[in-house]
């Protein structure tokens, strides 16, 4: 049959089994070889990360590593490393493999699941693979499709998946939205699925294998849910190197010697981390990017952020929020911080703190908006309870003829300060010069393990309302919340 074909052709049909057979053998080969089917015109970066996470999961595919957890910085290709590529590699061999996916957002995984079935029905892999098995007609559809040898495919979210589904791959990829760090609800949400759920699902334990990718954002996050459960491989990949001395079951280590060499810098060099940094700041970073949020018990402010101005603009939008207590003569401070913004820097302009009876502190933060005028929009922290909402209600009361409103604040107090801190991180807060500023740059330094914590709640009060009314503007006209 071979005798009237052309020794050129016939070299070109070598090269095409020779290219295959390297790609079947090699999960690293394979990505590169494919990559052009899923982004066309965009050329593939090579990096260090990508093999290790490819000899990873090659070890999860030969049985030898059962429980993968991958912390990786965002825009690392991890989701189409993990649950574009790998699936498809496998179904090269083993095609009768069932995968299971789940993101924080069911959209996620479905994005990668057309990208899977891209790849399958392209001339690229039906050219090489094509023979292994088809896809079913009568189960092809964006969130789950089989093939003839019954694999298959199905994507879902945290907190789905129905009843009876089962996979011999479980894979989370993304498990939180990045400001799901804000809320103890949705993290423990999260660990609870998968503890619940989620770990039920794999059709065989001695077998099957699960694999968690993503980055860090709380230490109650379920990457840190899982690490504190035990029994997971783990391979951490900071964006700058931090020394260690982990190596992994397969023998791997981070080849970094140098502290703060960057993992991808072909794609992410110094300028664009340095931006991440300002934008995220701190302790954002120190998660989503170096794979260890910071512990949320101080430290969360450092004075030097914050630069001292003679005032701020006359036209700045402006609001004062307080922080209630009703002691008099010793314990808890009753704090009013006024701030304003203009152009993108907050300023805080006045801060009115002290120990007052409830009689006292109404007069005081009536006669405050008075001097403040009815421009200045106040807010009042409404506490727990009955009489946390009777307290609220009286304070709106007196404050008739201004624009007040009262809130029943979510989260912890450092939870709410992140924002604050972040913004004023990268230069964007400032103080207006004034008697009260030693006192309220020492609280902040030593917020929360100081004694006090009333002008820093008010302050983080202040900039959370200040810039959900800046963003609640409508035709250069202020929508009150």
């Amino acid at each position: 049959m071979t005798e009237n074909i052309s020794e050129d052709v016939l070299g070109l049909l070598d090269l095409d089994i020779l290219e295959a057979e390297q790609a079947r053998r090699s999960l690293r080969i394979y990505i590169e070889k494919a990559w052009p089917v899923v982004e066309p015109g965009r050329a593939f970066i090579s990096g260090w990360h990508i093999d290790a996470i490819c000899e990873h999961l090659e070890a999860v595919t030969r049985g030898e590593i059962h429980r993968l957890l991958i912390n990786i910085p965002p825009r690392h290709m991890k989701s189409l490393l993990v649950s574009v590529f790998w699936p498809t590699w496998v179904w090269a061999t083993a095609p009768e493999s069932r995968w299971i996916f789940a993101s924080y957002a069911e959209k996620l995984s479905t994005r990668d699941s057309l990208k899977c079935r891209r790849i399958i029905q392209s001339q690229w892999y039906q050219k090489r693979w094509g023979d292994r098995f088809t896809l079913t007609s009568d189960q092809n559809v964006k969130t789950r499709f089989e093939n003839d040898k019954t694999g298959f495919r199905l994507a879902t979210s945290v907190g789905g998946l129905a009843t009876g589904e089962g996979g011999d791959f479980l894979v989370i990829d993304d498990a939180h939205k990045a400001d799901e760090s804000h809320s103890d609800t949705q993290l423990e949400k999260a660990c609870t699925w998968h503890d619940e759920v989620w770990s039920t699902r794999l059709n065989d334990e001695k077998t099957g294998a699960r694999v968690v990718i993503g980055q860090r954002i709380h230490e109650r996050d379920l990457p840190g849910h899982l690490l504190e459960k035990g029994g997971w491989e783990k391979l951490i990949l900071p964006t700058e190197y931090e020394p260690t001395t982990h190596v992994t079951s397969i023998g791997f280590k981070d080849p970094r010697e140098k502290e703060g060499d960057l993992l991808w810098a072909e794609r992410f060099g110094p300028e664009a981390i340095a931006q991440a940094k300002l934008d995220l700041g701190s302790y954002a970073f120190a998660g989503q990017h170096q794979q260890r949020p910071a512990p949320r018990e101080g430290g969360i402010f450092d004075r030097a952020w914050f630069s001292i101005v003679r005032a701020a603009p006359a036209d700045a939008r402006r609001v004062r929020y307080w922080d209630k207590a009703g002691t008099e003569c010793g314990g808890a401070f009753t704090a009013g911080v006024r701030m304003s913004t203009k152009g993108g820097i907050y300023y805080v302009e006045d801060v009115v703190r002290g120990q007052w009876s409830s009689g006292k502190r109404n007069r005081a933060i009536r006669t405050t908006a008075e001097i403040d005028g009815h421009e200045t929009h106040v807010w009042v922290e409404q506490e727990p309870g009955s009489g946390g909402k009777e307290s609220a209600e009286y304070t709106i009361q007196e404050l008739a003829g201004f624009t007040v409103r009262a809130e029943r604040p979510t989260g912890d107090k450092v939870e709410r300060a992140q924002p604050l801190s972040a913004q004023a991180e990268a230069g964007n807060v400032v103080l207006v010069k004034g008697q009260w500023n030693e006192a309220f740059l020492a609280e902040l330094e030593l917020f929360p393990n100081g004694a006090y914590k009333d002008q820093a709640d008010a302050a983080s009060g202040a900039f959370n309302k200040l810039a959900l009314e800046c963003q609640a503007t409508r035709g250069g006209e202020m929508v009150t919340l």
